[in-house]
């Protein structure tokens, strides 16, 4: 089998969330799911301990042939169906009596189900654990250029200066962000049975002279303790809010790592130059050009950002199942739902060593404030202008002054200290204080300080 090797996906390869949502790690996911059912069943006593203690001992994805059962999924539909004979047949082997009690009055879609979201949580905790040291790196960059000036760019241009602790907190604003959406998942368990009824679980319970009241709700509760998952009001067969919610915390997480990303890939731009990635010998090489370094940390990540909304997307439209079941709908989520596990956990854990390992460079930040003189300030000389010579004359006068300091390559401070409407207000020296980039970038540091004290 090569599904696994990540080829054509190198963000994910070799990663943690690839072990994770691989097959043999979603088999193990719906064993888990069956076993967890047994013991719920047991608690019930519906269903006898020893064969709850049976099933949970077989339910090890080693014994199984993950192929054979794929490959029989193509006359069901579904994995679960092969995945149930294979394991009565292997509880058979140590129990005869025990096999009787594998998936009683379960269907395919609680097992799947319940095995996605097993899936899903033990890969939104490598995620969550990877924004954790992603936010922290960016806390102590934020913290250490809390007064780093650098040019703000807007439309791809100069705008007027910020701080790169402010850029820096930013990133890590969205991040923590993103924890938080991960941290408000509900990820429960499926129980419905054939039609959202649950009434196989009653009936077995019936037949093994249950005689409790609340069957279903306190079925739905012992499942959800012993799978760690979250208990539901209803089966949620063809409800597909916890696959929705999944993909939209998903796709934001996306979206956070490619910003910070997006911003690397132009920092890092020959001339632009102010931050650098990570050196590592080897990384990055051309296979044409010997002098390049590619940004390969922040290409993987933002390229799994792109990907991830369409698989977001997917996802959400499966909320529209009809029936009580799906035909077609249900199925179409599985492919989506690990392809978007895989591409979000790859960059997390692609952006702990881009955070972490980020070089800075603020010489080069203050060179490339100066390409634009001082006019990235003029903003607060119009401000000051504006009291004497009106607003939209104040701006009017600014643009003119900054477009003679371009021609003529004086001083913009001198320019406009010679002009007769500015000169009454400003002195020269006033002015060459008032346009210093590096005097201007406002709250920024406040800012840094309001978010790195959340």
């Amino acid at each position: 089998m090569t599904e696994s090797t990540g080829l054509l996906s190198p963000v994910r390869a070799g990663t943690p969330v690839e072990a994770a949502v691989s097959d043999e790690a979603w088999v193990q996911a719906m064993l888990d799911a069956e076993s967890g059912l047994a013991r719920a069943q047991a608690r019930l006593g519906t269903l006898p301990p020893e064969a709850a203690e049976v099933i949970t001992r077989c339910a090890r994805v080693e014994a199984f042939d993950v192929r054979a059962i794929a490959l029989a999924s193509r006359e069901t539909a579904n994995p679960v169906v092969a995945l149930v004979q294979a394991l009565t047949a292997e509880v058979a082997g140590k129990d005869p009596a025990a096999a009787e009690y594998v998936h009683r009055g379960s269907t395919s879609q609680d097992v799947f189900d319940t095995g996605a979201m097993l899936v899903a949580r033990r890969a939104v905790g490598l995620i969550r654990a990877d924004l954790t040291a992603i936010a922290r790196s960016l806390g102590e960059l934020a913290g250490g250029h809390r007064d780093t000036p650098m040019a703000g760019r807007t439309l791809a241009l100069h705008a007027v200066p910020t701080s790169f602790g402010l850029k820096a907190a930013g990133w890590r604003r969205l991040v923590l962000d993103a924890r938080d959406r991960l941290d408000a998942l509900v990820l429960p368990v499926a129980l419905g049975g054939a039609a959202g009824t649950l009434a196989g679980y009653l009936q077995y319970a019936d037949v093994d002279g249950y005689a409790g009241d609340g069957y279903a709700e306190r079925l739905t509760a012992a499942y959800a303790a012993e799978t760690g998952l979250a208990a539901t009001v209803l089966p949620w067969h063809a409800l597909r809010t916890p696959m929705a919610d999944l993909a939209a915390a998903l796709a934001l997480t996306a979206g956070a790592l490619g910003k910070f990303a997006a911003d690397v890939l132009v920092l890092v731009r020959t001339e632009i130059g102010e931050v650098a990635e990570p050196a590592v010998a080897g990384r990055g090489s051309s296979s044409a050009m010997p002098h390049k370094a590619n940004p390969v940390l922040s290409t993987l990540i933002r390229s799994a950002a792109l990907q991830a909304p369409s698989y977001a997307a997917a996802l959400t439209q499966c909320l529209v199942a009809e029936d009580e079941r799906s035909a077609g709908v249900w199925h179409a989520e599985w492919l989506p739902l690990r392809e978007l596990l895989r591409l979000v956990g790859g960059a997390a854990h692609t952006a702990v060593e881009l955070a972490g390992g980020l070089t800075v460079r603020p010489e080069r930040m203050l060179e490339n404030l100066g390409l634009t003189g001082n006019r990235v300030a003029t903003e607060r000389v119009a401000a000051v202008l504006a009291p004497h010579v009106g607003k939209a004359r104040a701006k009017a006068l600014l643009t003119e002054a900054g477009q003679t300091a371009e021609l003529t390559g004086h001083p913009l401070a001198t320019v406009l200290g010679s002009h007769p409407q500015v000169a009454p207000h400003l002195t020269e020296a006033e002015l060459a204080r008032l346009l210093d980039p590096v005097a201007y970038l406002g709250a920024a540091g406040d800012l840094v300080d309001r978010d790195l004290r959340d």
